[in-house]
C-alpha cells in the first residue's frame, strides 16, 4: 500500500498549522487505534507519512483514511507502514454529495439495509453512520 491521494480542503480540521500538524495527526489515530503499533506521523505541505506495525491490513486501511480524511491532507504514504497482505477484497469509494451509507450499500450491494456493513469496516473513520461528508474515503468490502 503505497500513496493515497485525498480532497486537501475536506474533512475534520484537528491542526492549526503546519508545525502541530504531525502530532495532532498522531493523537487522532491513536484516539481509535485501529490496532497500529509504534506508530510515526510526519507530515510537510500536505503529504502524511505513516510508519510503524499493523496487526491487520484493515489496521492498516483505516489508519490511512483516519489520516486522510483530516482537513489539510492531499496525499497519505504508508510504505513504511508495514501490515499483513490483505486477503479481503477491497474497494475504496469517495462519498458524494446526497449520500448517505444506506444508498451507498445500494449501490454496492443492491440492499440499503446492509449499511451497517460499511459502517462496522469504517467504525473508526465514521463515527456516525448519519454524519459523512462529500469527499470523505471509505473503506467498501466486497461481498
Amino acid at each position: 500500500m503505497g500513496l493515497f491521494d485525498f480532497l486537501k480542503g475536506n474533512g475534520k480540521k484537528v491542526f492549526g498549522n503546519d508545525a502541530e500538524a504531525s502530532d495532532k495527526i498522531k493523537e487522532e489515530i491513536e484516539r481509535d487505534n485501529p490496532g497500529v503499533k509504534d506508530l510515526s506521523v510526519t507530515f510537510d505541505n500536505g503529504v502524511v507519512a505513516l510508519s510503524g506495525t499493523a496487526d491487520t491490513p484493515d489496521a492498516m486501511e483505516k489508519a490511512v483514511l483516519m489520516a486522510g480524511n483530516i482537513q489539510g491532507v492531499e496525499q497519505v504514504k504508508a510504505d513504511r507502514l508495514n501490515a499483513p497482505p490483505q486477503a479481503a477484497e477491497i474497494e475504496f469509494y469517495v462519498i458524494a454529495k446526497g449520500d448517505s451509507l444506506s444508498a451507498i450499500a445500494k449501490k454496492f450491494y443492491g440492499d440499503g439495509n446492509a449499511y451497517p456493513r460499511i459502517f462496522e469496516a469504517n467504525r473508526e473513520v465514521i463515527k456516525d453512520p448519519d454524519l459523512i461528508y462529500p469527499g470523505q474515503k471509505i473503506r467498501i468490502p466486497k461481498s
